[in-house]
């Protein structure tokens, strides 16, 4: 598990853990613009990696607005430039809706559980 400098905002907690290979990014809270510059230094952490291959698991957050939205176009970019990818898990309802209105879910794989998203 990593902690991210300057993530303990009340808003949003961020834990980063390794499974297979694949980082996992869990996050409790809010997302919004307060907390856009940690959770893309959370999705991008990959550091040297060949392959980043990243989950970010949102059954923690109640709550996101477009500035999430922005954070995860820009990271499943910058992971598939790097031949990696992008995968969302366990949006709950109110923030699986934001997704899907903004046809995010149709260009980024979104799955129930991490468990699943780990074996797409």
């Amino acid at each position: 598990m990593t902690d991210i400098p300057g993530a303990a905002r009340p808003g949003l907690s961020i834990e980063i853990t390794t499974v297979g290979g694949i980082q996992v990014v869990s996050l409790h809270g809010e997302i919004d613009h307060a907390v856009t510059n940690e959770l893309t230094e959370a999705l991008l952490s990959y550091g040297s990696v060949r392959r980043p291959r990243t989950v970010v698991d949102l059954s923690g957050v109640t709550f996101m607005d477009s500035s999430g939205i922005n954070v995860l176009i820009a990271a499943h970019q910058a992971l598939s430039d790097a031949q990696g990818w992008l995968r969302i898990a366990g949006a709950q309802s109110p923030v699986l809706r934001v997704l899907e209105l903004v046809g995010l879910d149709q260009v980024i794989g979104c799955h129930p559980t991490v468990e699943q998203a780990l074996a797409a």
